[in-house]
């Protein structure tokens, strides 16, 4: 076997570089939702000291100077970007394994008989920028592991033009050993500690290790990325992403809320855009929770979080049953004379189409032309966002994230479109 990972560059950072050509090599960062802290940055904001989490308003007069731009997160043009990758990728390889937004595993199997392995993280390259605007890089080995690890060194080594193979061992050997432990796929900070205490500090000293020690010590987890990391694949590639077990949608207020009208509002609307992943997943749930909860940083604030489930008669993806049931719930988790920053919605015990079986004794309505009417709903609202929604939703919204340095969406909406003149 033969895997490549192929990464995107920075992101967030490279999705808003994509239409704005003048932001070649400036500093970059993305702010989480309410424009709160940073969560991505360019590799240029890296080089004049912002970090990972640093809230906007301490950093933003200084950043700005330095020539930074800082830009509202922008969920649907990242989306839509991260989805054109995958599909330019799909044209590359045999088999592909989405394993994040900017992440996926190729299956190499065959391609090395018509060209080089190197060449064709090269061509991906090309491909994947010409195509898409996106910046990759590309790492190639025997076992998902060392592709990952190769990658690290794509990215760490700037010599290596962002392409890396590890099909020879003594490569691998040599990349390992000035690999730091931590930097291994499946090994976190916590089991960093641990395997320091046994003097295992690189990753060649890890794939040297014994596998009996390692099982014995750790948990058969370990023992496979040491037996990847000696080149034996344990870790196979998963085509289908595994059925979710869950759909939650919250987000944090853009000023406090107090009213029960308010959070009704904002829970309804949280409450539709579940539903329409349910029905994207081709699932129907049967229980429904609401949560909301004050700000625990306002310690001048009375606290209060509370979360309540319901469980309905018979599953259902049908907006207007789970928005029956969370403006129930919203009405029992309100409380008078509470400043709420953050409210959401979780779908949970799914069902496939037809698998259900009722319950003599429990009512069992289902609305007429249900599943018609939402996947008109949906086909709608896919040539622009809420383009229908129902009135629970609210229209004005005073409650909806604060997201001051948003740029267009550019992909998914008509009247962002660039013009060319």
């Amino acid at each position: 076997m033969t895997y490549a990972l192929v990464d995107c560059n920075s992101f967030y950072a490279s999705c808003e570089r994509v239409f704005r050509p003048d932001l070649k090599d400036r500093p970059i960062v993305v702010l989480s939702n309410n424009d709160g802290c940073v969560v991505a940055l360019s590799k240029e904001a890296k080089n004049v000291g912002i970090k990972m989490c640093e809230p906007w308003f301490k950093i933003k007069d200084s950043f700005t100077r330095q020539g930074g731009v800082a830009f509202s997160s922008n969920y649907e043009l990242y989306a839509d970007i991260s989805a054109r990758v995958m599909q330019t990728l799909e044209h590359s390889a045999p088999r592909i394994e989405i394993y994040s937004i900017d992440e996926a595993f190729l299956d190499l199997s065959g391609i090395s008989f018509c060209t080089g392995l190197e060449q064709f993280g090269r061509e991906c390259q090309e491909k994947i920028k010409r195509w898409t605007g996106m910046p990759v890089r590309v790492g190639i080995g025997p076992t998902k592991t060392l592709a990952k690890a190769a990658s690290y060194g794509a990215k760490k080594y700037v010599a290596t033009g962002g392409v890396v193979d590890l099909s020879k061992k003594e490569r691998q050997r040599k990349l390992m050993s000035i690999m730091p432990i931590e930097e291994i796929w499946g090994v976190g900070s916590r089991l960093k500690q641990h395997l320091n205490k046994m003097g295992i500090k690189t990753a060649l000293e890890l794939a040297d290790t014994d596998t009996k020690l390692i099982r014995r010590r750790f948990s058969i987890v370990l023992e496979r990325t040491v037996m990847e990391l000696r080149g034996y694949p344990c870790i196979g590639l998963e085509e289908h992403p595994s059925t979710k077990k869950e759909i939650v949608v919250s987000r944090t207020f853009g000023k406090k809320v107090t009213t029960l009208e308010l959070i009704n509002e904002a829970v309804s609307d949280y409450a539709a855009r579940a539903a329409e992943k349910l029905r994207r997943e081709n699932q129907y749930c049967r229980v429904v929770s609401v949560f909301a909860r004050t700000n625990p940083f306002r310690l001048q604030d009375q606290q209060y979080s509370n979360i309540l489930s319901c469980k309905l008669n018979s599953p259902t993806n049908d907006t207007r049953d789970i928005l029956h049931a969370t403006k129930m719930l919203s009405r029992r988790v309100y409380k008078k004379g509470y400043n709420f920053i953050k409210a959401g919605v979780m779908l949970s015990d799914f069902y496939d189409k037809g698998v259900y079986q009722a319950d003599f004794f429990i009512p069992n309505y289902r609305r007429p032309k249900s599943e018609k009417l939402m996947k008109t709903i949906d086909k709608i609202n896919a040539s622009g966002a809420s383009k229908i929604t129902f009135a629970a939703q609210g229209i004005r919204k005073p409650w909806s994230m604060q997201r001051y340095f948003q740029s267009p969406k550019y992909t998914t909406n008509w009247d962002d479109l660039l013009v060319v003149r």
